[in-house]
């Protein structure tokens, strides 16, 4: 599984991800809607699984039962300190 928000892998055994599991990289939760093979932010409730509960804070552990892990990780763009690079160069004098 791909970390969503480190892009490294977050290795698993027999596709199981314990609730309390995080990324060895960056400590982030592992068992989170974006590191899930159902995750997709353009559906409904961001989720392609129907039946799931709705869980509004996708990138915090969460006791979803369909969970399932995803290899593709799910960045959701630039991090803040990007964007604030970004700016500060655009408004930069000189």
């Amino acid at each position: 599984m791909i970390c969503f928000h480190c892009q490294k892998e977050i290795p698993i055994i027999d596709q199981k991800v314990s609730f309390r599991e995080e990324c060895p990289a960056c400590r982030s939760d592992a068992h989170v809607c974006k590191n899930c093979e159902f995750y997709d932010p353009k559906v409904y409730n961001e989720c392609k699984e129907t039946s799931a509960d709705v869980v509004r804070e996708k990138e915090r552990a969460n006791y979803c039962d369909f969970f399932q892990p995803s290899g593709r990780g799910q960045k959701t763009g630039p991090s803040k300190e990007d964007l604030r690079a970004k700016a500060e160069a655009l408004f930069k004098k000189g």
